[in-house]
């Protein structure tokens, strides 16, 4: 029997579409301010005359909040969390278009700090939410949150770009009202429902790392290796082509190219696995992956292009499914689960990128990738450790 026909002949739960697409709405929305950070980063430091150190920590200010995402998780599990949910997006917005403002060095830091928080308060339980919505189909729940999330990172710094372009650096805070319309809006559509599907949980941090580690270990070291090809393909893209080609617009061309294809690789996957398990989709992106990278490197013209676009839709589309394992194998801590899981996420995104540009400091752009696919083989028998289906709810 196939996992379509057993969730037929169990009575599957319904598949909330408007309250997926509401909350993954939300998730663009939110991830389009966040990401405001990078572009206006120049003229900021022009502004307040900051060295490229102070300014490198700007990043690690926003990043900060995450390490308290279990106690967050743990916390919102016996509360409502639909109320800090939802005043999420208005409140990063606010934050992030308040920057052009910010007299000094320390009020910067103080808003990207208090935009941290935010971000970890949206982060933790959307993804508890998009589970609750989607029924048995987390799977496309988790890849409708997906794209909504990739779609901001090609979107964000474009809307940070121009309304600073049209207002000016100290003028463009009136575009937070997009934010705050947007948590008036998820208010409206999510106030009739409990998100947290009546499974509080008085556990403490602690208790929820025991439901989910068998879950969480095997996906940690996934995660890290994720996070070698991601850095590679992704912080050094640019870098490499402008090298091979000397064009920065085909350089900033290939990192759009690569988005492109991860929105429509979390998509796909994220469906893809409620059809063929998360394990499958997990291991045909650690696998296809590093195989992708190499016909990168190792090609040129449009086989380059091609294995590009390969690369996009592969390396990225292994998070729906890891989302939604995490979910399905964490059934009384679920946001304490979520919690640890986008802080190891965070970690080795921002770990792991100073071993990748040192081995391409020392040997090349060109060995950097090649070490990032090898470690992104070496993942595939901790795929083999990831438990399989859980039994189905009743």
């Amino acid at each position: 029997m196939s996992r379509e026909e057993g969730r037929q002949a169990a009575g599957a739960r319904p598949f909330d579409t408007a309250g997926v697409v509401a909350v993954s709405a939300g998730h663009f929305v939110h991830d389009v301010y966040s990401s405001f950070l990078p572009p206006l980063l120049p003229l900021l430091i022009q502004k307040l005359g900051l060295t490229l150190t102070q300014a490198s920590f700007l990043a690690t200010a926003m990043q900060v909040p995450s390490l308290a995402n279990p106690v967050l998780g743990s916390w919102l599990e016996r509360r409502e969390m639909q109320r800090l949910l939802v005043l999420a997006p208005g409140v990063t917005a606010v934050a992030m278009c308040l920057l052009g403002l910010a007299p000094n060095y320390g009020s910067l830091v103080l808003l990207l700090v208090f935009a941290g928080v935010s971000v970890a308060v949206w982060h933790v339980p959307a993804p508890v939410a998009v589970a609750e919505l989607s029924g048995d189909r987390v799977g496309r729940g988790m890849g409708f949150f997906m794209t909504g999330g990739e779609l901001a990172r090609a979107v964000g710094p474009m809307v940070a770009v121009g309304s600073v372009a049209l207002l000016g650096l100290e003028g463009y805070y009136p575009v937070m009202a997009g934010g705050l319309l947007a948590s008036l809006l998820l208010w409206l559509r999510l106030r009739p429902q409990v998100l947290v599907g009546g499974r509080r949980s008085s556990g403490s941090a602690g208790s929820a790392w025991r439901e989910v580690r068998h879950v969480m270990v095997p996906l940690s070291a996934i995660l890290v290796a994720r996070a070698f090809m991601h850095a590679s393909m992704s912080t050094f893209l640019p870098t490499f082509l402008e090298a091979r080609t000397g064009d920065i617009w085909l350089a900033g061309a290939g990192l759009t190219l690569l988005e492109a294809f991860g929105v429509v690789g979390v998509f796909t996957a994220g469906v893809a696995s409620d059809r063929w398990g998360r394990r499958v989709v997990i291991a045909g992106s650690i696998l296809g992956a590093p195989l992708g990278i190499l016909a990168f490197v190792w090609s040129g013209g449009w086989l380059r292009v091609a294995a590009l676009g390969a690369v996009g839709f592969l390396l990225l589309s292994s998070m729906p499914a890891m989302l939604a394992m995490v979910q399905e194998h964490a059934p009384n801590h679920r946001s304490a689960a979520n919690g640890y899981f986008i802080m190891i996420s965070a970690l080795t995104r921002s770990l792991v990128v100073i071993p990748v540009g040192m081995i391409g400091d020392r040997f090349g752009l060109e060995a950097a990738y090649h070490a990032s696919a090898l470690v992104g083989m070496l993942a595939l028998p901790f795929v083999l450790r990831l438990p399989g289906a859980p039994p189905e709810r009743s």
